[in-house]
């Protein structure tokens, strides 16, 4: 029988988080920082940093807080000898069935979005998935390893198997296995962090679980297992129900806002608010969800927020009336995504541009993944 992942004994370093995001400008390492208390002359060690997102079209306002301002952080603050890696993850996007020109354009918009909140193909390399080969490849190399008991363990799979029975629609092997692909994206960067919520925690725990398993199983360092970046919390939740967190899935548009949402539709959208009719501002995410939701989108778009916390943002806040806090909250969106929006205009225009910038990104990402794939394939006796 073919090796198998077990549950091989976890190296305690490997659960701690070596980065994390105390504030968007802090994203040293501890390692690094311990490094500079004790007056050494210690330089940050060479690190490669991956991250990826579905091309879903038009990010909304939870994507942007949550991540890719955070991706935009990074690639300003790294160190000359850090690389950036950012993917659109577009063979995850067809574990669900897609219609094909809708999928097209929804990479031409993700990837000018991208560019749009930021990212720089001169600093990053900025690329979508299928167009690099080798990151199917390993997946399946990988596959050939991989556990079905811990695959079946997975959350998102018991999530999917206990609702079946409510779907029209089979399950299928592509959303079974995605975690593996999700692993090979990853190792085949070399990655050594990968910037993630901590509901992704489980899957980066699986990438170190394919990576350390498969360098036991052919006896030689070849995958490097990747650290993990817990960022910090900035969870938006739906404006037309606030205990769900925001999303594009929601069948109700006016429960997000996107990034390329005019002046008067997230005006309109704010408006329309799920709230509540208590009098007062406070901050109470258990019992006033919809006023929690408006605070903590006008505290975290703020890059360096002026109140320690939302409870203090929501005690200076108390007297406003409910619509003057819509009122505030779109605002603020506005002066957030403004510069976006229009950005994302000029981009979305300029067709041979993000047709160069995929190449470009796609030659270097697959010069990236050209040594792990020599290394792996010795290892397992294809070349």
């Amino acid at each position: 029988m073919p090796p198998r992942i077990c549950n091989f004994r976890r190296d305690p370093l490997r659960q701690r988080s070596l980065a994390t995001w105390t504030h968007e400008s802090r994203w040293l390492s501890i390692r690094t920082v311990q490094s500079r208390n004790q007056g050494t002359a210690a330089t940050t060690p060479p690190r490669t940093i991956f991250s990826g997102i579905q091309p879903t079209g038009v990010p909304h306002l939870g994507n942007y807080l949550g991540a890719l301002r955070q991706w935009v952080t990074l690639q300003d603050g790294a160190p000359r000898n850090t690389s950036l890696v950012y993917s659109l993850v577009d063979l995850h996007a067809i574990t669900v069935r897609q219609d094909p020109k809708q999928l097209r354009q929804w990479k031409k918009e993700s990837l000018a979005m991208l560019l749009a909140i930021g990212l720089d193909p001169n600093k990053s390399i900025i690329f979508h998935q299928s167009d690099v080969p080798a990151h199917a490849e390993l997946m399946w190399i990988l596959s050939c390893q991989a556990s079905t008991g811990y695959l079946g363990r997975m959350t998102q799979w018991k999530d999917k198997t206990a609702n079946e029975k409510d779907s029209s629609e089979k399950l299928k092997l592509g959303l079974f296995s995605y975690p593996v692909l999700q692993a090979a994206d990853i190792l085949v960067h070399r990655a050594t962090h990968v910037p993630v919520g901590h509901d992704q925690a489980q899957h980066l725990e699986f990438a170190r679980e394919v990576a350390n398993g498969f360098n036991h199983t052919f006896g030689r360092d070849v995958l490097i297992p990747p650290e993990t970046m817990i960022s910090p919390a900035r969870r938006v939740m739906s404006l037309r129900d606030p205990m769900a967190k925001m999303s594009k899935s929601h069948p109700d548009p006016n429960s997000r806002i996107l990034l390329a949402d005019s002046e008067e539709t997230i005006r309109r959208k704010i408006k329309a608010a799920v709230t509540d009719s208590v009098d007062g501002i406070t901050y109470d995410p258990e019992d006033r969800p919809g006023v929690s939701n408006l605070i903590d989108i006008l505290y975290h778009c703020d890059a360096h927020p002026a109140y320690p916390s939302q409870d203090e943002l929501a005690k200076d806040l108390a007297g406003l009336s409910m619509r003057a806090l819509k009122d505030r909250v779109a605002e603020t969106v506005q002066t957030t995504i403004k510069h976006i929006r229009a950005s994302y205009a000029h981009f979305l225009n300029e067709n041979d541009d993000l047709d160069k910038v995929a190449a470009q990104g796609a030659e270097k990402a697959a010069k990236s993944a050209a040594t792990t794939m020599k290394a792996v394939k010795s290892a397992v006796g294809l070349i």
